[in-house]
């Protein structure tokens, strides 16, 4: 019997050699030694939680992005449930936001009891665009959460031009923006909250994590009492002055970051500028490898703007195609390249639809991209070798699909 040999070109989807021999995740976590020994100082010290090292990481981390305050939370997801509370929204309110997101952003309006609206997005950073915004703008609307979409700040003048004539407040969903810059100025310093996640797959990491830039007294210290089941002291303020009275001032949450992972949170702080530089350099070499690729549309950069490439997602020139985005996501796991898609739009999850009514087409830009959407490896602790390898594997893809 005989065999027909397979292409060296072949995809690896179709018994061709895949690309790389082992996995390359599209987001990962970098601890090194001095991050252990931070975390193991605080194991063997007299305070595991709501102790000295949540003060000194939410003091280097307001200085690093330039606002007078940040307040920790155990997940990004409780820190935007904290901002939505400080910025007073309640049963009967609105909230504008993008459907190109991660469902926290939408949910967090939900936790209190408002309404979230989605507003379409621009074609071309996929970030909430403000015209469509002042379209939403109803009389129970109290805030907008945009969302600075893979890192790329969203276009914050116009949108905080709209809530100043209307009185609302902007909480801005940094989560994947920790070191972007919008118009020279680093986000966190701009709008009214700004909202920061260290999940391991973000700049730097505490695990899961979380923070609220502001600066705004008053909403410091609300979060700060929301973050504490309401409570207007913790338990280091009590044992330093002495006392044991405490008072709930408001229904919070237990929201609170220890001191193991703020430790943690220290030392990878120290290293964010290593990190952006790097996931800079790594999404320059995709752009320029992308842009000789017909099929494929590298994410854009607005003047203003200076990304900090949380993600790197490519759209599909699907009309240059012969397969759907689909087949392209399973054609580059064959080939170990460890691709996602960020994100399914809010308005089409099942508990979204099934609430609101929603049936899809109400917002055209966000649903197309998200039909052409596909996130490649973009982390700080890649090699050369993999940046290669993943440009190679979109590459060898794109041409045996080719139209």
């Amino acid at each position: 019997m005989t065999t027909t040999p397979v292409s060296p070109q072949a995809l690896a989807i179709n018994g061709g050699s895949p690309v790389r021999a082992t996995f390359l995740p599209y987001g990962r976590q970098s601890v090194d030694e001095a991050d252990i020994q931070a975390v193991v100082d605080v194991l063997r010290s007299d305070w595991l939680t709501t102790g000295p090292k949540v003060a000194e990481f939410e003091e280097a981390f307001a200085a690093r992005v330039g606002a007078a305050h940040a307040v920790s939370f155990s997940s990004g997801t409780a820190a935007l449930h904290a901002a939505a509370f400080a910025a007073g929204l309640k049963s009967g309110d609105e909230a504008i936001t993008t459907p190109l997101t991660f469902a926290a952003t939408a949910n967090c309006v939900l936790y209190q009891g408002a309404t979230p609206v989605f507003a379409d997005i621009r074609g071309d950073t996929l970030t909430l665009d403000p015209e469509q915004v002042e379209n939403k703008i109803s009389p129970r609307t109290r805030a907008i959460l945009p969302v600075d979409y893979a890192g790329h700040p969203v276009d914050l003048m116009p949108i905080l031009e709209i809530a100043r004539r209307h009185k609302l407040v902007v909480i801005e969903d940094a989560c994947h923006a920790l070191g972007a810059e919008y118009g020279g100025r680093p986000l966190g310093s701009i709008a009214d909250m700004t909202v920061f996640s260290f999940h391991p797959v973000k700049h730097i990491t505490t695990g899961e994590g979380g923070m609220v830039a502001t600066n705004d007294a008053k909403f410091a210290e609300t979060l700060r009492r929301f973050r504490n089941h309401g409570i207007s002291s913790d338990a280091r303020q009590r044992q330093s002055a002495g006392q044991w009275h405490y008072e709930m001032v408001l229904l919070g949450f237990n929201y609170r970051l220890p001191d193991i992972v703020c430790a943690l949170g220290i030392q990878q702080l120290k290293r964010l500028d290593a990190n952006l530089a790097r996931r800079r350099e790594i999404a320059a070499h995709y752009t320029a490898a992308f842009r000789e690729i017909p099929a494929v549309i590298p994410p854009a950069v607005r003047p203003e703007a200076n990304p900090a490439w949380h993600l790197y997602p490519i759209r599909l020139d699907l009309e240059k195609l012969t397969v759907d985005r689909a087949e392209v996501f399973r054609a580059l796991r064959a080939e170990n390249i460890g691709v996602n898609v960020h994100y399914i739009p809010v308005h089409l999850h099942p508990y979204y639809r099934e609430r609101f009514g929603y049936k899809g087409g109400e917002f055209p830009v966000a649903e197309d991209a998200y039909g052409r959407l596909i996130s490649l490896p973009m982390f700080h602790g890649m090699s050369d070798q993999d940046v290669d390898d993943a440009v190679q594997a979109v590459s060898k893809i794109a041409e045996h699909f080719r139209r």
